[in-house]
């Protein structure tokens, strides 16, 4: 895997919108661009992010040319997502990563950029799970590990993790490139060029706003593509806003991750800072790292 060159002062950032639409919500973006000056770095906010069609921050094909031009201008050294909900999946398509091979740079987001992070890690580049422009509250305190953790990776700061334990822990050890991250948007990359193949691999997934009868249906949709037939581990983050069905589910959400992967003797960590929370830690997906699991705590070293 490529890693792109870590961020030092003076460099830029661009602010793009590939998918929900960020109406009345332009101070969100200048917090966003403070916090990059405070850091000494600079900012562009791409054409089209306050551009609305319909569900989405503009249409398809301007949502492509902001991401677009980001990836091809070798003045950027970042593409920092300004929000996820739905859309991206309809202009992967249109892209061409062939000038961003050559000069790789992180994009950085999470929830529905998952479809981005599954292309790049297919074009053999390390992106950014981390906080999106919209993450941002107005006393950053609340969310101050979230962004530490977002700082450190991308200027090459050591990034490692111990996880609080959990009696639904899978014990194990295993080293091996992190990819994943939201469970929808791995579901729907199946069957295409842009899914990812997990083989010798650490998977990470969180989720929001789903029945669990929904969670267990995209975990079964994995299992039978073979998803984790040759996977190392899996790293579960927060499971968010679960809706209740009118027929209970009858177990916990951890115990259904369990019963969907009990054919496999790979190690599995619950209680990872990442996905709809407000501690939403970094993670570079593309990177080796050591997982440890125990049910006392869980550890996870970036090499």
């Amino acid at each position: 895997m490529k890693q792109p060159p870590y961020l030092k002062a003076g460099d830029t950032v661009a602010i793009v919108a590939p998918s929900g639409i960020l109406k009345n919500r332009i101070g969100e973006i200048q917090q966003a661009q403070a916090l990059l000056k405070s850091w000494g770095l600079h900012s562009i906010v791409g054409k089209h992010v306050f551009n609305q069609a319909k569900h989405f921050a503009g249409t398809d094909d301007e949502r492509c040319e902001d991401f677009q031009n980001a990836l091809d201008n070798p003045k950027i050294s970042a593409i920092w997502c300004a929000r996820g909900g739905y859309g991206t999946v309809r202009i992967l398509d249109k892209l061409d990563y062939s000038k961003f091979k050559q000069n790789p740079k992180w994009v950085i987001g999470y929830s529905d950029i998952t479809a981005l992070h599954s292309q790049i890690h297919n074009q053999g580049v390390e992106s950014l799970h981390a906080v999106m422009c919209v993450s941002l509250q107005k006393d950053e305190s609340e969310i101050e590990a979230s962004i530490s953790s977002f700082k450190n990776a991308i200027f090459g700061n050591p990034l490692s993790y111990t996880l609080e334990g959990s009696s639904f822990n899978k014990t194990g050890t295993a080293s091996g490139q992190l990819v994943g991250g939201n469970l929808t948007m791995l579901q729907t990359m199946l069957g295409s060029k842009t899914s990812i193949d997990t083989s010798g691999k650490i998977l990470f997934i969180e989720e929001i706003g789903e029945y669990k009868y929904h969670i267990d249906r995209m975990l079964q949709s994995l299992k039978r593509a073979g998803y984790f037939d040759n996977c190392k581990g899996v790293i579960v983050g927060d499971m968010t806003k679960l809706r209740k069905n009118t027929t209970l589910w009858g177990t916990s959400i951890e115990q259904l991750v369990l019963d969907a992967m009990s054919d496999y003797d790979f190690p599995i960590a619950f209680n990872m800072p990442a996905g709809h929370e407000k501690d939403n830690r970094a993670l570079i997906l593309g990177r080796t790292i050591q997982l440890t699991v125990n049910g006392k705590q869980s550890s996870i070293i970036f090499e």
